[in-house]
């Protein structure tokens, strides 16, 4: 049966976005040592897909990208890094063969392609009147995603792992004050690799990009660990020649 919010979407679509251009949009957190991933599942159905979006027509198409993730997450100001474009012949449009051919969502979209990076404590995943969750996955354990969006993740997850010797991407996946272990997971989950304890901290320390805070982390059972937080020019300077 053809939804009629769908059908009403559609026309609204129409009359107010830009033909053939879309968002889809990769939202990485970090949290219990694992690379989490925003992702929506769809209304009457098992699959899941990217949040992502249509640009409007007094729109520009960064603005587009903030509003989707704004009304996805609650989150401002986040981390954006354009990664990519997607546009093969019905890359999309398959997945709504049910629907009629002028549907909006069933023409040729070229998408634009973002990854975000938020603190997930900040983030309070919203669902909409198109889809029954909106919630946290770990990218080591992906549901089945819809159209290429599973390209979409690999792809933004592998620029990821590119950019992480040069740009601050532990300053916005952590909260403003962490431990070295905490940032040793962290390195540890986007890579996919395991680190050497000693050596990791050995060259963290040796970049001067971390500031120790006058704070520790107390309530465990142990010595309660000392707490660090970024010195972002620094964090730049020191990791953009360097390579894990």
């Amino acid at each position: 049966m053809i939804s009629e919010r769908v059908l009403k979407n559609s026309e609204e679509l129409w009359a107010t976005c830009i033909p053939h251009l879309s968002v889809d949009n990769v939202v990485f957190g970090f949290h219990d040592t694992q690379l989490k991933v925003l992702l929506l599942q769809i209304n009457e159905g098992k699959d899941w897909l990217l949040p992502g979006g249509y640009v409007r027509k007094n729109e520009n198409v960064n603005d587009a990208v903030k509003r989707v993730l704004k009304e996805r997450t609650g989150a401002d100001n986040i981390f954006l890094q354009q990664f990519a474009t997607f546009g093969d012949v019905n890359r999309s449009e398959a997945f709504f063969t049910e629907y009629p051919d002028d549907l909006w969502h069933k023409q040729r979209f070229i998408s634009t392609s973002y990854y975000a990076l938020v603190d997930y404590t900040t983030v309070v995943p919203v669902t909409d009147e198109f889809s029954d969750a909106c919630k946290w996955v770990n990218v080591e354990e992906l549901p089945n995603l819809v159209m290429d969006h599973t390209l979409i993740l690999k792809k933004a997850l592998e620029v990821l792992r590119e950019q992480l010797i040069y740009k601050p991407i532990g300053y916005n996946l952590l909260p403003e004050e962490f431990t070295l272990t905490e940032l040793q997971r962290l390195y540890e989950a986007i890579l996919g690799i395991k680190l050497n304890r000693g050596n990791f901290y050995r060259r963290i320390m040796k970049f001067g990009i971390l500031i120790k805070s006058d704070n520790v982390r107390r309530g465990g059972a142990h010595k309660s660990p000392d707490l660090y937080r970024f010195d972002p020019d620094k964090y730049h300077e020191s990791l953009k020649s360097y390579s894990w």
